[in-house]
């Protein structure tokens, strides 16, 4: 039977990207493009009038977004909605209003000119940013300047889009994405854009599947050519034979299928078949996935990945509305817990600090950099407190890796606490404080770390890549990133130990718990909790079901003791074959 591996591998029609939003589907293109505005730098004469323009098409801006604000709230929840709030505070922003009028006055040109030329100015500073996320702020900002150029225009931008269609462009703006998903488009397709960009997360939430980061599908690809779009694996098949949609239809019938038959396991425990039950929580990235985690069978949120809130709002959240954020987390989490981790900025994600890193994966990132950026760090601790009311909010400190951090950061978690009790505001003064273990400095040194903290939970995504020496992003290394490396098994089983010695409870929370061939060995390992994507947890019991945990400890011992990442594999494959476990989350 073919894998996706084979298909991909043997595919000349695909075209590469990153999958942004998960789901497979085939349909017909639908190229999009907007008209491109020449703008004109025309002189003026009637300064008084042009002025006068420039408020009427602002303000016609703002008619326009606040309509596309209410639908966005409507179908994507108040906090993601967020970011069509920010844009409306740019057309508000009274420097940027003064500094058009000041330069109308002065050099007397076309409004229309000096919109474009002055919010490009600002465009170009995020643009040649090292940071993947002030790109694509850049992204989100095109579709104000346009929007303000039109309407000085009086023009209105109308669509014939019909439904049914896969959308094809160079980009989208948070917009483009919001309005186009009310034609009932099946998936999304772009030349640019990354995983935090507005225009996938928008994706994700209206579970609309799509592959970003092509380079150049818009020009490969022709109006009304059949494509699947695979926002799994993030790959496009242009042309499909038979064969390719025979396969993608039968994949996709089978998630289908497989969704329905999971639907009875979504209230059971995941008990193994001689009796060890393993806590399920869930990883969620966006608070608009608290819908999906309440129907998934989770028992809490193991990590809420709270910089995530910088990319849904587009800016720092105050400390008011982190407390919001999080109150309502937990609010509607109750009596579940939910821990929530400490920003963690730097490295391979978005950083809205200035910094001039030569090598920013072993720089200033986690608790480093909110160590060294103390305000941002203790208005987060408030906010988190302050949500803490009911008692079943944890607080997690990412990529820590000696004591002295963690003492550092609880003496500012005891600041934190005396100063709103000074304001007589409550919160949970017991509240569980714990770590993230995900660098080897952590891994050997997991016992005295673990008399620190309440808690431990390890982090495979980066400690895969710190104990390998591999950046996971790097095509050219990437067969070094290995889960089933001898060297991850064993160090997973010492920081599990460790923690047990010290009487902590330790979980995993990176994307090896959501791994199938994984999760028998993860409790053969002796994991007792496990956080995954929501959307897993339906095939982890299932798994977890169909299995005895004394087989499960014996086959972890022997993978730990093989040398090479090819038996661990083979050994786990038997395993599942001797236990007729299907591997049920083949589909992606």
């Amino acid at each position: 039977m073919k894998s996706f591996k084979d298909i991909y591998r043997s595919a000349e029609n695909k075209i590469a990207g990153i999958g942004a939003a998960p789901g497979i589907v085939i349909g017909d293109v639908y190229l999009f493009t907007k008209e491109k505005l020449e703008i004109s730098k025309a002189s003026i004469t009637d300064v008084e009038e042009a002025i006068k323009n420039l408020h009427e098409a602002l303000e016609r801006s703002k008619k326009e977004l606040t309509k596309i604000f209410a639908i966005a709230k409507e179908k994507m929840g108040p906090t993601r909605a967020g970011i069509f709030e920010a844009h409306l505070m740019i057309l508000d922003d009274p420097i940027l209003i003064l500094n058009i009028i000041n330069r109308i006055k002065k050099e007397k040109k076309q409004p229309e000119y000096i919109v474009h030329d002055e919010i490009t100015k600002y465009q170009d500073l995020m643009i040649i940013s090292h940071e993947s996320y002030m790109k694509e702020r850049a992204h989100d900002i095109e579709d104000i300047k346009n929007r303000i150029v039109r309407n000085l225009r009086k023009k209105q931008w109308k669509s014939k889009i019909q439904s049914d269609v896969i959308i094809i462009s160079e980009t989208l703006t948070p917009a483009d994405t919001l309005l186009l998903s009310r034609n009932k488009v099946k998936g999304f397709i772009t030349d640019h854009g990354g995983l935090t960009s507005h225009a996938a997360i928008i994706s994700r939430s209206l579970n609309i599947p799509a592959v970003v980061g092509t380079h150049d599908a818009s020009h490969k690809l022709k109006e009304g050519q059949k494509v699947i779009v695979d926002g799994f694996h993030g790959y496009v098949l242009f042309n499909p034979t038979k064969a390719q949609i025979k396969f993608f239809e039968a994949k996709h019938e089978h998630l289908v299928s497989l969704q329905k038959e999971l639907e009875h396991l979504v209230d059971q425990p995941a008990v193994t078949k001689d009796g060890k039950e393993i806590e399920l929580l869930a990883n969620v990235d966006v608070t608009g996935e608290i819908d999906i985690v309440k129907t998934s069978g989770a028992q809490g949120i193991g990590l809420y990945r709270s910089e995530q809130l910088l990319d849904e709002m587009g800016t720092i959240p105050s400390e008011e509305e982190q407390t919001t954020v999080y109150s309502r987390l937990a609010s509607r989490m109750y009596p579940d817990s939910i821990t929530i981790r400490a920003f963690d900025i730097g490295g391979d994600k978005f950083n809205l600090f200035d910094y001039d890193e030569p090598n920013p994966f072993l720089g200033l990132r986690g608790i480093r950099l909110l160590l060294e950026n103390s305000k941002l760090f203790k208005e987060q601790i408030k906010a988190v407190l302050r949500a803490s009311k009911n008692k079943n909010i944890k607080f997690m400190l990412p990529m820590v890796s000696t004591i002295v951090e963690i003492r550092r950061s609880k003496k500012i978690i005891s600041d934190c606490m005396a100063e709103l009790s000074k304001e007589n505001i409550k919160f949970d003064s017991e509240m569980d404080i714990g770590i993230m273990v995900e660098v080897p400095s952590a891994a050997v040194m997991t016992k005295e770390l673990a008399i620190e903290v309440d808690f431990l939970s390890i982090g495979t995504n980066d400690l895969v890549q710190y104990l390998m020496a591999v950046d996971r992003g790097n095509d050219l290394v990437s067969d070094l990133y290995q889960e089933f490396s001898p060297v991850v098994l064993r160090t997973i089983k010492m920081i599990v130990d460790d923690a047990n010695r010290a009487g902590k409870p330790v979980s995993l929370c990176g994307e090896m718990a959501a791994e199938t061939l994984a999760m028998p060995l993860l409790v053969g390992l002796g994991l007792e909790s496990l956080s995954i994507s929501p959307t897993t947890i339906p095939y982890a019991k299932k798994i977890i079901t169909s299995f005895k945990f004394k087989d499960a400890k014996k086959m972890a011992k022997n993978c730990v003791e093989n040398c090479f990442e090819e038996e661990i594999v083979n050994n786990l494959e038997k395993f599942f074959e001797k236990n007729n476990i299907v591997r049920t989350r083949n589909i992606i």
